[in-house]
């Protein structure tokens, strides 16, 4: 999966609706307690010398595809519409490491980056963090990880079709993340069924939700990880956060791709919510 992916991996491909004349991304790597993480920077054209705010992304795959580079129509997009800096995260995956080093490793990157990020060219007071599938459920432990250790205080979390819940079984369903596939990610991700239910593993079973950021929540209606998605929006808000939540209809996992017009809209609803937030930190 990792060696073929760059061959394999065509998710996204119909959705560049805005970005595709920006420059490459920046590669830069950052510290973690895991060793260091390369990220990919992407900026809007012409902003070199202007401190933005920054997008920190973290790209799906299950937590065993290591390819950011899956997300890049999405990269640009924020990139060219919400008017911030894009930082996709190159964490590292099973089969060669195993929880919580891709949940540690997305925390200290974005804590890092609030803390030196004007090295950079970005705002480490204006951050936000987001990602799809497994890359949702990296961005909520991000932000349990960054309250629980007074790191950084995210503005705002963007959880796309996320991945929970790895402690309890899959609906019944014939949906696209199949028990199957979530037995193999349980084997090599999480071998310890003992951690798969902790907070930063599977958040929508924390105990407390209170103190976390702003949330976009999107789900969709065929999704086998619709619930977990559904019930984080709904334990967010009672927990007090303001949250966005957005039902694709019709749709299993792969959201965006399978309508493309709904995609749009989708979208940019999101980018302005990304854009609005970064907006609201002086």
């Amino acid at each position: 999966m990792h060696a073929t992916a760059r061959w394999t991996v065509r998710y996204g491909e119909d959705l560049r609706f805005a970005g595709s004349d920006l420059p490459a991304p920046d590669r830069v790597h950052v510290p973690t307690r895991h060793g260091e993480v390369p990220v990919h920077v992407y900026r809007p054209r012409g902003e070199a010398q202007r401190v933005l705010p920054a997008y920190v992304h973290f790209h799906g795959g299950a937590w065993l595809m290591r390819y950011p580079e899956m997300d890049d129509f999405w990269c640009r997009y924020v990139v060219a519409t919400a008017d911030v800096a894009v930082v996709n995260v190159d964490f590292r995956t099973g089969p060669y490491v195993a929880y919580p080093v891709a949940q540690h490793q997305c925390h200290d990157v974005a804590a890092w980056l609030a803390e030196h990020g004007d090295g950079l060219g970005l705002d480490g007071s204006r951050i936000a963090v987001g990602g799809f599938s497994s890359g949702g459920g990296l961005a909520a432990s991000v932000c349990l990880q960054a309250r629980d250790a007074g790191s950084f205080t995210p503005v705002l979390q963007v959880l796309g079709v996320p991945a929970l819940d790895l402690a309890s079984d899959l609906p019944a369903g014939a949906g696209m993340i199949s028990p199957s596939l979530r037995g193999l990610v349980r084997r090599v991700y999480f071998p310890d069924p003992a951690t798969r239910a902790e907070p930063y593993a599977s958040p929508v079973l924390a105990a407390d939700l209170t103190g976390l950021p702003p949330a976009v929540v999107l789900t969709a209606e065929r999704d086998t990880l619709r619930r977990d998605g559904d019930r984080y929006a709904e334990r967010l808000r009672e927990a007090g956060a303001e949250v966005v939540h957005d039902v694709t209809p019709g749709a299993d996992h792969y959201f965006l791709t399978e309508d493309p017009v709904r995609a749009r809209s989708t979208m940019a609803m999101t980018a302005l919510e990304i854009r609005r937030r970064l907006s609201m930190v002086e």
